[in-house]
């Protein structure tokens, strides 16, 4: 595998884990209104990443169908909706803030949960990542190198507040230091799972790539509003998550345009 693939699928893992560190210098957990404007902040990028290095590439791939180009982009898009719904109801986990878990009734430690919760909301990121990568390799038009490591640069950037959101609050509720960043470090493992197995099918997937695009598109928009909007709407009324949304939003615009 080219050595500029292997950084692009390394780079979100790293932001997790420079962001789960920060038990190591930070004393105590987030306040409420930090933890809501990071929501926002990583919904903006998320949504900005999805529709510039994702849907776009889409569309521009389907361009040979003419009038029916929408297609592909809106067949993958509910499939990735649909496909993170399922797991989320598969899946047992605990949202931050939240005192009840979702999916399977389980008796896994809350540690645990809350972990599960950030790896369920990486998975998409992951195939994102993968998918672009595997466009690249596979000599796809409407997919760039730079397209790709932007897009890589981007969650990397969202998940570094990621990595602290989840081992702060592990600190605070008695895991160790350690422990904490383990554990956090951990939940960002899938993206670069799941982007390398998307890669090892790269060639066979070149036909299915708008589709595909689309269907990472759909899951990240899933998490987005079924998670992250609803975290930035918590508590007291604040203009501060939606401020953090439009800057997450337009920085991955401004990356994926200047660089992509």
């Amino acid at each position: 595998m080219p050595t500029e693939a292997i950084m692009g699928l390394l780079v979100p893992f790293l932001g997790t884990t420079l962001g789960a560190a920060c038990v190591f210098v930070m004393r105590g957990s987030l306040s409420a209104l930090l933890e809501r404007s990071l929501a926002g902040f990583a919904a903006g990028v998320m949504v900005a990443a999805s529709i510039w290095s994702l849907l776009q590439p889409a569309l521009d791939g389907s361009e040979m169908l003419g009038r029916m180009a929408w297609m592909p982009a809106f067949v993958g898009f509910w499939a990735g909706t649909l496909f993170i719904l399922a797991l989320d109801r598969a899946i047992p986990h605990l949202h931050l803030g939240e005192d009840e878990a979702e999916g399977p009734r389980t008796d896994l430690a809350r540690t645990t949960l809350m972990v599960l919760a950030v790896t369920l909301h990486n998975i998409p990121e992951g195939m994102a990542v993968g998918v672009v990568f595997a466009g690249w390799l596979a000599g796809e038009s409407a997919v760039t190198l730079a397209g790709a490591a932007t897009l890589a640069l981007g969650i990397a950037i969202q998940n570094f507040p990621e990595g602290a959101i989840i081992s702060l609050p592990l600190r605070a509720e008695g895991s160790s230091r350690m422990q904490a960043f383990a554990k956090g470090t951990a939940s960002g493992i899938v993206e670069p799972l799941a982007a390398l197995l998307t890669i090892a099918f790269a060639r066979q997937l070149v036909p299915w790539m708008p589709y595909l695009l689309s269907f990472a598109a759909g899951a990240m928009m899933y998490v987005v509003v079924e998670e992250l909007v609803p975290q930035m709407a918590e508590g007291e009324h604040s203009h501060l998550p939606v401020l953090m949304f439009a800057f997450g939003f337009t920085v991955m615009m401004a990356l994926d345009v200047a660089l992509g």
